[in-house]
């Protein structure tokens, strides 16, 4: 009798890379390596993203995983690279930019055929660092990990993070604190910095090719339409603001503040990027400042809108040497304005639990808005205790949360005649699907981060469990949904987070 050989233990699947930003040429990148990050080791991981991207889990629990996710090797195929680009810095031209701490490894397809591109933000200094050594530090790194998956448990265009590894590695900001690197994921990485860049320079042949590029890749629907007489880069300015107005209509009606809204911010696919000095509102402060290196409030949540088309007229200027006229470059910047109102109007309307909120119901969503500002209510909780109130199973009433009583109870008594032809659980199911119970509040990314610079990540993986999934109820964290602590209005985030 003959015993067969065992078989050796199969390695994980390979995660293999292309790079299709690097066909463009050199003027728009430089090749780089990642700079290793020392004795790494894993933060978290987003396991239903790397099923997205049809990742082996086996490769992610990996050593290999861990060494390419933090700069140390390399993935099969990849031409890992720095992307130049410039842009306006709080109103004012900055000039060049570019990848300063982010180095874009390649691309991979997903199994529905989709190709995204993995960037390690954090991966050291590169050509476009200015002063800066390239570094990300752990907190700022759990907390793009965290709001970029909970953007997209909202149901908000965002680029996504796979991972976050750290090291005991020392890096000085305001203080001493030690390094970490985070795997962001995207269709494409591209911002209305990359086409200023190229324009103030007068380089239109690069433009051209990178707008091609753009539109190719991303928006092949303006080759193929005949607004602006055919013209495909008017086509393309009036995409991307159509994607912006839903982007910030998201944003609006959600509570989130994004910080630092310069040009080079701005995704030219409509993604919530580059997650520093954000944060969710507590209580409902239309002029709330959440960065705190925003001296003169430019980027203040009731100013978010208008700062989106402002960043949205600098594309058209970027954009018209190959437009040719600087009418047909306004008339595609016009459909923001129509339909960013139209959509934040849709958007509270689901909030309120109406489908097809009309004209009329506009002073119900201006009314609550007075309602949350003048008592400082907290919005997170306000919709949730409404969602819950109007499906009857609420154990805390809304109008405790109000000081003006009567000026409630009045604006309750028209929503529920604005309800009255609704079916019910018509409503109740539309406001559970649009009134979140988790946000990622500063205070609870706080307390993750100073867990983890003690080494225990466990906060960090609960929380991305709730945000994945935040209209669940998840009874055994309530307090992840309570109201925040004294102590969380003090806490200061700015650009450097």
């Amino acid at each position: 009798m003959t015993t067969e050989p065992a078989q050796a233990a199969t390695s994980p699947k390979p995660v293999t890379c292309g790079n299709a930003f690097a066909a463009l040429g050199p003027q728009f990148y430089t090749d780089l390596r990642p700079t290793p990050l020392p004795v790494p080791y894993w933060v978290g991981r987003s396991k239903p993203l790397a099923r997205e991207l049809g990742l082996d889990p086996e490769w992610l629990d990996s050593d290999r995983a861990l060494q390419a996710l933090s700069g140390n090797q390399l993935l099969p195929g990849s031409r890992p690279l720095a992307s130049v680009y410039s842009g306006h810095q709080f109103g004012q031209w900055a000039g060049q930019l570019g990848d300063g701490r982010a180095i874009l490894l390649g691309d991979i397809a997903s199994p529905d055929g989709r190709s995204h591109e993995l960037q390690l933000k954090g991966a050291g200094k590169t050509p476009y660092s200015r002063m800066g050594d390239g570094r990300a530090v752990l907190r700022s790194s759990i907390r793009e990990f965290l709001c970029s998956e909970a953007m997209h448990g909202l149901g908000i265009p965002t680029t996504r993070a796979l991972a976050v590894t750290g090291s005991n590695a020392a890096v000085r900001r305001e203080e001493l604190e030690t390094a970490a690197v985070v795997t962001r994921v995207a269709p494409s990485f591209l911002r209305f910095g990359h086409f200023e860049h190229f324009s103030y320079a007068g380089d239109t042949d690069s433009l051209r090719l990178l707008a091609d590029h753009t539109i190719d890749r991303f928006y092949p629907e303006c080759r193929a339409q005949d607004r602006f007489g055919g013209n495909p880069y008017a086509a393309l300015l009036e995409a991307v603001s159509e994607r912006t107005a839903r982007l910030l209509a998201q944003w609006q009606s959600v509570g989130f503040c994004h910080g630092v809204m310069n040009t080079d911010n701005m995704s030219m696919l409509g993604l919530t990027i580059d997650y520093g000095p954000f944060q969710f509102l507590d209580a409902f402060v239309p002029g709330h400042i959440c960065n705190h290196s925003d001296n003169q409030g430019r980027y203040a949540f009731n100013r978010q809108p208008n700062i989106a088309y402002w960043n949205l007229f600098c594309l058209g200027q970027a954009l018209l040497p190959l437009i040719g006229e600087q009418e047909l470059a306004l008339a595609a910047l016009e459909s923001y304005k129509t339909l960013f109102p139209a959509a934040l109007q849709q958007r509270m309307g689901t909030k309120l639990g109406l489908a097809d909120p009309q004209e009329e119901h506009r002073t119900l969503v201006d009314g609550i808005f007075k309602l949350l500002a003048a008592d400082r209510v907290d919005y997170t909780i306000f919709w949730h205790r409404l969602t819950r109130e109007t499906a009857g199973t609420g154990t805390e009433p809304v109008r405790d949360l109000f000081l003006d009583r009567p000026g409630f109870d009045a604006w309750a008594q028209a929503h529920r005649a604005a309800l009255a032809d609704v079916p019910p659980q018509e409503a109740v199911t539309l406001m559970q699907r649009n009134n979140p119970k988790f946000v990622l509040r500063n205070h609870l990314g706080e307390q993750a981060i100073r867990k983890a610079k003690e080494g225990d990540f466990a906060e960090v993986a609960t929380l991305l469990e709730l945000l994945q999934s935040p209209f669940d109820s998840h009874p055994a964290h309530e307090t992840h949904a309570g109201f925040p602590p004294d102590w969380a209005a003090g806490i200061e985030i700015s650009c450097s987070s």
